[in-house]
């Protein structure tokens, strides 16, 4: 005599061979990604300049510029801190600015002080609003425009000889002064010298693109560059920078403004990034709309297909209960039980398929064959969910046990 031994539960947990199958894909993509960040790390780990530095080849860097000054005769020297570039100014010297807007406001007062008692040329680049105040007193900035070829529109000898420039960028205008103005982009100009003591003067430019590397040679933008900056025999090239000793000694006041009552704000975020990065993120956002858009639109109604096999009613039901465990729905499969008994129960007790899920419909006509008390009978038939699997295999016992004394009533 054999005695049959009842089937051991199967586990729905997924196995470490299904983990790593799953997974393996992702983690391969996240290997290549590192791989090609540490590749790229030690290429570019040399040396390496950023925009308008005189010595980077890059598209954006300045180095052909710097080496034609060089050829007729004008020293260039870099300098990275505000102390150097003050103590270089001087009668025969040129003075560029690249980041104007990275000064602090402490800074800016310094630079505007030092020039202003000297004879020398000051080249400001794109400086914003609150630049503009302190370094170019009564100067007003305006919103940003595209650089494009423009010609320059004025008298200017340096302009009339260099013609057509890609100017624009941030435009400039000095109410009551006897500024030149040249390179209107809307009417405004991108170009503007201010007289300052003796021969000194200020020369306030929108934009730093005709000084690229991938620019001089278009237009007129390397004889606009060569009679801006090779006005004097020396030339000092400013690149401000965020560890500069004198960033960090700028005494303001808690509310943000300085001694002078400045506010200490220096450009609009956005402009302090590169617009590789904005256009990069731009990309990524609308690619990932696009993808939401494609995982969570149908392109149509669901198509009925008829499968290559025929699947046994027991294994479909016990699918569907997996992935109802798998997620904790007690929910959900209380309800598909309700559902179901409720159905063939309405067919039993008379009730219309439309009217077999309306309470006040099933329930009088099945208490009229039951019974079982009209309370117990709402809670079984339209009761809430179950707290746990215990109580999800009551409701089912019970659901039978109901349907069948209703059939056999």
């Amino acid at each position: 005599m054999t005695t049959a031994t009842a089937p051991s539960p199967t586990s729905t947990a997924p196995t470490p061979h299904q983990v790593w199958k799953r997974a393996r894909g992702l983690l391969i993509a996240l290997l290549v990604l590192v791989i090609a960040g540490i590749t790229f790390a030690a290429v570019r780990s040399g040396t390496n300049y950023g925009h308008l530095d005189p010595r980077s080849p890059d598209p954006k860097g300045s180095r052909a510029a710097a080496e034609l000054l060089k050829d007729r005769g004008v020293s260039v020297t870099v300098v990275t801190t505000l102390d150097e570039a003050t103590t270089a100014v001087g009668p025969d010297t040129t003075l560029l600015v690249t980041g104007p807007n990275l000064l602090t406001p402490s800074q800016q007062h310094r630079l505007h002080e030092a020039t202003t008692a000297s004879t020398s040329r000051t080249l400001l680049i794109a400086p914003g609003p609150a630049a503009v105040s302190r370094l170019a007193p009564g100067v007003r900035a305006e919103p940003h425009r595209p650089v494009s070829a423009i010609p320059p529109s004025c008298e200017l000898p340096a302009a009339r000889s260099a013609g057509t420039a890609d100017m624009g960028g941030i435009r400039y205008t000095a109410p009551g002064s006897n500024a030149t103005a040249c390179y209107p982009s809307d009417g405004t100009p991108s170009l503007l010298i201010r007289k300052e003591r003796g021969d000194g003067d200020t020369v306030l430019l929108g934009s730093p693109d005709f000084l690229h590397n991938q620019r001089l040679d278009q237009q007129g933008n390397a004889s606009l560059a060569l009679q801006l900056l090779g006005s004097r025999p020396h030339l000092v090239w400013y690149l401000p920078s965020l560890t500069d000793p004198s960033a960090t000694s700028d005494h303001g006041s808690p509310d943000g403004t300085d001694d002078d009552g400045h506010t200490g704000e220096e450009s609009d975020f956005l402009d302090l990034i590169p617009s590789g990065w904005l256009w990069g993120t731009l990309q990524l956002t609308l690619a990932a709309v696009l993808a939401a858009i494609w995982r969570s639109r149908r392109l149509g109604p669901l198509v009925m297909e008829r499968l290559p096999v025929s699947i046994r009613a027991s294994e479909s039901a016990e699918g569907r209960a997996g992935l109802y465990r798998k997620a904790n729905a007690r929910d959900r499969a209380a309800a598909a039980l309700r559902t179901a008994a409720r159905t063939r129960i309405a067919r039993l007790t008379g009730v219309t398929a439309r009217e077999a899920h309306t309470s006040h419909v099933l329930l009088p006509a099945v208490a009229a064959r039951t019974t079982t008390p009209d309370g117990e009978l709402s809670t079984l038939l339209f009761g809430p969910a179950p707290a746990d699997d215990a109580a999800l295999v009551l409701l089912a016992d019970h659901l039978d046990a109901l349907e069948r004394e209703v059939r056999t009533s």
